[in-house]
């Protein structure tokens, strides 16, 4: 029998949450730098026993990033939602995830999916567009190499006619399903533009 990835997809308002990264070296920057790069004012707190110069210069930029240069421990887990376990020192990684579990948090340890709770996914942005690619933790060389197709694809006008779209909707009366209707007669050609040449 087939595998089937049962990951349910969800887009985060991590502006409203507290996030806690574990790890100051560079799987830690690669997280932060995931993080600030979808949601900039996401409230940060970093810890770790050393921080990289490069997370320190990245931190300097966004007033949001809580800095602490210390050893792990679960107290750091306090008035937090989300933990990114983010330190190469498996044994410390370990410890993160059982007692963000042991609280009920949400976590992930990076390059460790048997102890996710959620995976960073590879993200596709145009504009208020966004897609977010999973292969369920089996292959990130393969949704990079997806997020490049997708990227070269998309063409960067994309953005206007979401906008143009939204005044469309805004515009259409009816009920519910009606504006669907219409919608859907509407973007019939984004899909086959062959169709409205007939």
């Amino acid at each position: 029998m087939q595998s089937s990835n049962n990951l349910f997809p969800i887009f985060l308002k991590l502006e409203n949450l507290q996030l806690l990264i574990v790890g100051g070296g560079y799987v830690g920057m690669e997280k932060l730098e995931a993080v600030v790069s979808n949601t900039p004012t996401a409230a940060i707190t970093l810890v770790a026993t050393q921080i990289s110069t490069e997370i320190k210069e990245l931190a300097q930029h966004y007033p949001n990033i809580l800095l602490v240069e210390k050893p792990y421990d679960i107290n750091d887990l306090a008035d937090n939602d989300i933990v990114i376990a983010a330190i190469n020192d498996p044994a410390i990684s370990k410890q993160v995830v059982q007692d963000a579990k042991s609280k009920k948090i949400l976590v992930n340890a990076a390059d460790k999916p048997e102890l996710c709770d959620f995976y960073l996914s590879s993200v596709v942005k145009k504009g208020n567009l966004k897609i977010a690619i999973s292969t369920n933790g089996k292959s990130p060389t393969i949704a990079k190499r997806v997020k490049e197709v997708l990227n070269d694809t998309l063409p960067d006008e994309i953005d206007t006619l979401l906008n143009n779209m939204q005044s469309i909707r805004n515009k259409l009366s009816g009920d519910f399903a009606e504006k669907v209707k219409q919608l859907n007669e509407i973007t019939k050609g984004l899909i086959n533009p062959d169709d409205d040449k007939k």
